[in-house]
C-alpha cells in the first residue's frame, strides 16, 4: 500500500522540510486543488506546484476539484504532475478529459464524492488506471472519515475484481492508522493522509510506514 500525504495540511512555511518527511515516509505527493466554485474552499495553483516538483522526485498526484478541468490539464502535466483525477461529479465528457489525460503519459483517474451513487462510474471504471474515493465531503481538511464509505469500498473493491480490471483504488479522507489498516485487508493500494501524516510523532509515522 502506497502513502499520499496531501500537503494541503503541511505547514507552508517549512515546504521543503515536510517534502523531506513526505520523502522519508510516503511514496507520492498529493496535491489537493480547488477553485472556491466546485469546492467551497480555494487552496493553491501552478506556483506551488511547481515549487513541489523543484523539491522532489516522487510522483506528484494533482486533485482537481475545480470547475473545467480540461481547461488546465496541459498546464499541471507541463509543471510536472504524474497524476490527475478529476470528479465524476459535473464533468459531462469526462470519457474525453480521461482519454485526455492519459494519451498525455499521465496517469488518469476519476473522483468521486462520498453522495455519489458508484454506479455513476461503469461507463468509465474500463478506462481509467485509478480510482479515488472520498470518505469526506472535499473542500477542508480535518473532517471525520464517514463510516458507510468502507461498505462503499468494499463494493468497489469486488466490482473490479469481478470485471478483471487493474485500475488502482485511492483513498482520501479522515484517515488514521487504524482505518489504513482496515482499507489495506479490504484492496485499496494507496491511502492519502493529511493532518494525520503532518502532525503525528516520527515515531508513529515509523509504525504507519511498516505496517501498511
Amino acid at each position: 500500500m502506497k502513502i499520499a500525504p496531501s500537503i494541503l495540511a503541511a505547514n507552508f512555511k517549512n515546504l521543503e522540510e515536510e517534502i523531506k518527511l513526505i520523502e522519508e515516509f510516503g511514496d507520492i505527493v498529493h496535491l489537493d486543488i480547488m477553485d472556491g466554485h466546485f469546492v467551497p474552499n480555494i487552496s493553491f495553483g501552478f506556483p506551488i506546484v511547481k515549487t513541489v516538483r523543484e523539491l522532489t522526485k516522487l510522483p506528484l498526484d494533482a486533485h482537481l476539484m475545480i470547475e473545467k478541468p480540461e481547461n488546465y490539464i496541459d498546464k499541471f502535466i507541463e509543471f510536472g504532475v504524474n497524476m490527475i483525477s478529476v470528479h465524476i461529479e459535473n464533468n459531462y465528457h469526462i470519457n474525453r478529459i480521461i482519454n485526455n489525460i492519459k494519451n498525455k503519459g499521465v496517469l488518469a483517474g476519476v473522483a468521486i464524492n462520498p453522495g455519489t451513487s458508484i454506479f455513476s462510474l461503469d461507463s468509465i471504471l474500463k478506462d481509467i488506471d485509478f480510482l479515488l474515493i472520498m470518505t469526506v465531503n472535499p473542500g477542508f481538511s480535518g473532517q471525520k472519515f464517514i463510516e458507510s464509505s468502507i461498505e462503499k469500498i468494499k463494493k468497489i473493491v469486488n466490482i473490479k475484481n469481478e470485471m478483471g480490471l487493474s485500475f488502482q483504488i485511492e483513498v482520501d479522507g479522515g484517515l488514521n492508522y487504524e482505518i489504513a489498516l482496515k482499507l489495506k485487508e479490504i484492496g485499496v493500494d494507496i491511502v492519502v493522509f493529511g493532518d494525520y501524516f503532518f502532525k503525528n510523532k516520527k515515531e508513529n509515522l515509523y509504525i504507519l510506514r511498516n505496517l501498511i
